[in-house]
């Protein structure tokens, strides 16, 4: 690998001068960066750090949403020795208060929006500061030579969603991750691309992508967070060629095809989706909005990297919602299941070697460098894998297995169907059964029996949903996925108050 530090991923005979970053903090006043700018700044932190007695392995926070510092203090850290904690800033406030606790933060950058987040007596650098203690006046562009990192040396600690419980954190090696890297960076990439991010930096699919756009000397658009309108303004505005982004995503963006009709977004050639289930009605959608662009499907946890499957070695090509061949079959395994489908299991220089403070929950993923994904994959004749759905999302309905995201995969190929999410509701005779929330398209709606029969008629009988709610657009949680608890709630309520649509 041609990098050591997992902050010091720029190629410095390249053109420095070349823009970097378009930083939309403020959209009517954009802020452009070019590599060198980025990477003195990201020197700058690292020689603050080190300047103040912050030593190897202290784990430095940052809690803001999306802009040019957050990525200089990201790299900056790294390249300091110290260990980058980016923080769920949509977490519940206690819940931010365990993190900085369980992983004993030592300073927090952070903007306005978020300095309150950090309880007192845990030293902040806010990038909103104008004072002589703010952001501005404190790091200044330095020369620094990147700190020189070991094999097992831990660059980030990224924590779970925590939706089955406290986050976990998940400490990360610098040579892992530059592993990971490496693979995503020996393809057909190059530094002319422009890619945009709106997903949350915190999360491995926003953070993850800017490293490898660095990687590649590219420049990226950042905004500060998704919002539909300004993604596809700043794409058609800046000629955006290429993006990663949570399905989710941009199940919005082709719901908008009046902002879509004014704004021509088909600059965007190369389209990475990732991070949560997508559905071959959304694979349709998007082509129909962008003909020529080249989409792929990710895979990664953030235990394991996003590192796992890749092209065909045959060069077959990858069929729609294929995740890819794996890059080395010998470090995959299908579980719990038959030979062609089960939970996937996995093992590669990105994966954990342990949850901080946590060895009962270690044990229960990590057997002999395997990490157990709980993610139920299929894989078909050519070798490919799809992801099925959650093992711990699946739940019986009169004996039959249901998986939600199958589930939805059919209910997205009615016509009136936009998307689709599905989930379990108590039922004393048949233990759970299905029941859907669903965005539609144009008028007219269908009725529930409208989607009953069709569920009916084009899958097994058993998964059809027994309730529907027809609704505008669907919960997310914190990093940019569906919220599947909240519709759970709002599924025993609706059924507490005979509240379905009929």
């Amino acid at each position: 690998m041609r990098w050591n530090n997992l902050g010091d991923l720029i190629d410095r005979s390249g053109d420095l001068d070349r823009e970097a970053v378009i930083d939309l903090i403020d959209p009517a006043h954009p802020r452009r960066y070019t590599h060198r700018q980025i990477d003195e700044m990201a020197n700058g932190v690292a020689k603050y750090l080190v300047d103040n007695g912050y030593k190897r392995g202290t784990h430095i926070a940052i809690l803001s949403l999306n802009r040019a510092e957050y990525i200089m203090c990201y790299f900056g850290i790294m390249r300091a020795g110290c260990i980058a904690v980016p923080v769920n800033i949509k977490a519940a406030r206690d819940t931010v208060d365990f993190v900085m606790d369980d992983a004993k933060i030592a300073l927090a950058f952070v903007d306005n929006a978020n300095r309150p987040m950090v309880r007192d007596g845990i030293p902040v650098i806010n990038f909103d500061d104008n004072g002589p203690s703010g952001f501005a006046a404190t790091i200044r562009p330095a020369i620094f030579n990147a700190v020189e990192t070991t094999q097992e040396e831990i660059g980030q600690m990224l924590y779970t969603s925590g939706s089955t419980g406290r986050p976990k954190g998940v400490p990360l090696s610098h040579y892992g991750q530059l592993w990971a890297i490496s693979t995503r960076t020996s393809g057909a990439l190059n530094q002319d691309d422009r890619y945009i991010i709106a997903q949350p930096l915190f999360h491995m699919n926003g953070l993850f992508a800017i490293k490898t756009i660095f990687a590649q000397n590219a420049s990226v658009v950042i905004l500060p967070s998704f919002e539909t309108r300004s993604y596809i303004e700043a794409i058609a505005k800046y000629k955006v060629t290429a993006a990663t982004a949570v399905p989710t995503m941009w199940a919005r963006v082709v719901k908008e095809t009046e902002l879509l009709a004014k704004n021509d977004i088909t600059s965007v050639r190369r389209l990475m989706l990732g991070s949560a289930p997508m559905t071959m009605g959304l694979w349709d959608r998007i082509k129909q909005a962008l003909p020529n662009v080249v989409m792929t499907m990710g895979y990664g946890t953030t235990e394991a990297g996003p590192a796992v499957f890749g092209p065909h070695p045959d060069k077959v090509p990858t069929p729609p919602l294929g995740l890819g061949y794996p890059i080395h079959l010998e470090d995959v395994r299908l579980v719990n299941g038959t030979e062609n489908e089960g939970v996937l299991l996995m093992r590669n220089p990105a994966v954990l070697d342990h949850y901080h403070n946590l060895p009962q929950q270690t044990a229960k993923v990590l057997t002999d460098g395997w990490y157990y994904s709980g993610d139920v994959m299929r894989r078909d004749a050519s070798g490919f894998y799809f992801f099925v759905g959650r093992a711990d999302d699946m739940f019986v309905c009169s004996g039959e297995n249901i998986y939600p995201g199958e589930v939805e995969k059919l209910l997205e190929r009615h016509p009136q169907v936009q998307q689709a999410a599905v989930v379990p509701l108590p039922d004393e005779e048949r233990s759970q059964v299905p029941v859907a929330f669903i965005v539609t398209r144009e008028q007219p709606t269908p009725s529930f029996d409208d989607i009953r029969q069709f569920a009916i008629a084009n899958g097994p009988a058993y998964q059809h949903p027994r309730r529907v709610e027809f609704v505008h657009e669907l919960p997310w949680a914190g990093t940019n996925k569906i919220d599947r608890k909240a519709l759970i709630d709002r599924a025993r309520s609706l059924e507490a108050s005979h509240g379905w649509s009929a």
